[in-house]
């Protein structure tokens, strides 16, 4: 029996920040927590079997089967997928999830507006959009939160210091703890919020004295 179900081949975005907030995107929009259909963790998690990638598994399941299929295969996508986000950033297409789902299920859901279109079509079409990164099995190595403070801010560990006028030692410390305390997050991500904002006032500048010429 084919099941139509009316969703497009979105993808899944996740992203958390350096103070630990995180976000899913679903065709760039917020993802829906579904808490008010299944509670068992007000948030979202990933790379683990936590309740917050439990509750992730659900909704990501929920966005593209319906609630009794999401219910009944928690565990399994949480395994299989969520378990296996790694890092700050991941990316996911709705074919390799609906792909997983097809094979998970009794009935066969397909694509309302690739209904259609034959499988071997689908898979060419999809060929063009980027894997996600957080699938592949090649071991990878474990972050660094001040490493990745000082690549995303584009400075060394040194100038860092002299940014939050603290020892150079101190960052060192943290380095190897890799960890930052709460503070040190706060005085970090201000900074980098304050270098877009000059950034911007820079662009907006160069903007008038191009209408001035």
């Amino acid at each position: 029996m084919i099941v139509t179900v009316n969703k497009n081949h979105h993808t899944f975005k996740g992203h958390k920040t350096l103070l630990g907030a995180k976000y899913i995107t679903y065709g760039e929009l917020e993802l829906p927590l579904r808490y008010d259909i299944f509670a068992i963790y007000n948030g979202f998690d990933w790379g683990n079997r936590s309740l917050g990638a439990q509750q992730l598994a659900f909704s990501m399941l929920y966005q593209v089967t319906n609630e009794e299929f999401a219910r009944d295969n928690i565990s399994k996508f949480t395994q299989d997928f969520v378990s296996k986000f790694n890092g700050r950033d991941w990316v996911v297409t709705g074919f390799d999830v609906l792909k997983w789902v097809d094979d998970n299920r009794e009935k066969t859901y397909v694509l309302e507006e690739e209904a259609s279109k034959s499988k071997e079509e689908m898979i060419a079409d999809e060929e063009l959009i980027l894997k996600p990164k957080a699938l592949k099995k090649e071991k990878k190595i474990k972050s660094n939160i001040v490493k990745d403070a000082c690549s995303e801010l584009g400075i060394t560990q040194k100038e860092l210091a002299n940014i939050l006028q603290i020892p150079e030692g101190t960052i060192s410390s943290w380095a190897v703890k890799n960890e930052i305390p709460r503070l040190g997050k706060k005085a970090i991500e201000f900074y980098t919020q304050n270098q877009k904002n000059q950034k911007i006032i820079e662009n907006y500048k160069n903007f008038v004295k191009l209408l001035d010429n």
